[in-house]
């Protein structure tokens, strides 16, 4: 997987990476000069004052390397970062809506799968690791910073983080282990959906009830309500949203709140 970010250099160096566009397009021919057939490229839109031809640019260039699959996600303000003590101006509502549905209609004519809401591909190259995310999956997490969840058995769910920065995770021969938490029951309901419902697929009723230990009842209200408002399709064994409810899914996961 290839940190792309953008291969305009103006925006890279907005973004305060250290590589620029040229530098980008030679790790991808690296990559597949030595025989990599199947690599991701990680790609961001709605950059400061990116248009959507921008956007498209850097979409079209990507393609062109033939990568199976894609990351490509929006620029979210994140606290502790540079862009949240001084905060960029970003393209508007619009703008965005326009991005995201030129992005998606160009991968689609590109025979790219949009399997996840970030996440696209070629028939059969779904990433396994991130599916595994998405559907509530047990994960180890190894190095510095890393998270990790494990589901104990007596079916308790902990998460784990370690310390995040290097000299602080070298330097600690106890514990390697920062925090430690497990996830009350009562939220295993929220923290599946927001999980489950970004997969295009969906959710089977079956796994949302074996890894939460919850009735599919206990949600019934809520899930009623978005089948009225047509965002979410639901039918004997599975869940999923309607394509309305992918492009609003934070108003979907809003509701189980």
């Amino acid at each position: 997987s290839i940190g792309i970010q953008s291969f305009s250099d103006s925006n890279l160096t907005l973004l305060g990476r250290i590589h620029d566009g040229d530098q980008a397009r030679a790790a991808i021919e690296i990559a597949v000069q030595s025989g990599f057939t199947n690599f991701n490229l990680d790609l961001m839109h709605g950059l400061p004052n990116q248009s959507e031809t921008d956007a498209l640019a850097d979409l079209e260039t990507a393609i062109g390397f033939q990568p199976m699959h894609l990351s490509w996600y929006q620029l979210t303000i994140e606290p502790n970062t540079a862009f949240y003590s001084k905060p960029p101006r970003l393209p508007s509502d619009d703008v965005l809506s326009d991005i995201q549905l030129a992005g998606e209609t160009l991968l689609a004519n590109n025979k790219y799968h949009h399997y996840e809401v970030s996440a696209l591909s070629r028939p059969g190259y779904q990433s396994a690791h991130n599916l595994n995310y998405w559907r509530f999956g047990d994960y180890i997490g190894i190095g510095a910073g890393a998270h990790g969840k494990l589901t104990l058995p007596d079916s308790s769910i902990v998460r784990l983080r370690k310390h995040k920065q290097p000299k602080h995770y070298l330097a600690n021969e106890i514990s390697l282990i920062a925090d430690k938490s497990t996830v009350p029951v009562e939220e295993l309901p929220l923290e599946f959906l927001m999980n489950a419902l970004r997969l295009r697929q969906g959710f089977q009723i079956a796994d949302f009830e074996q890894y939460t230990g919850t009735p599919f009842e206990s949600i019934q209200k809520p899930i009623d309500s978005l089948v009225e408002a047509g965002l979410l399709s639901v039918n004997e064994t599975a869940v999923k949203t309607t394509d309305s409810g992918w492009r609003f899914l934070n108003t979907v996961l809003e509701t189980f709140l």
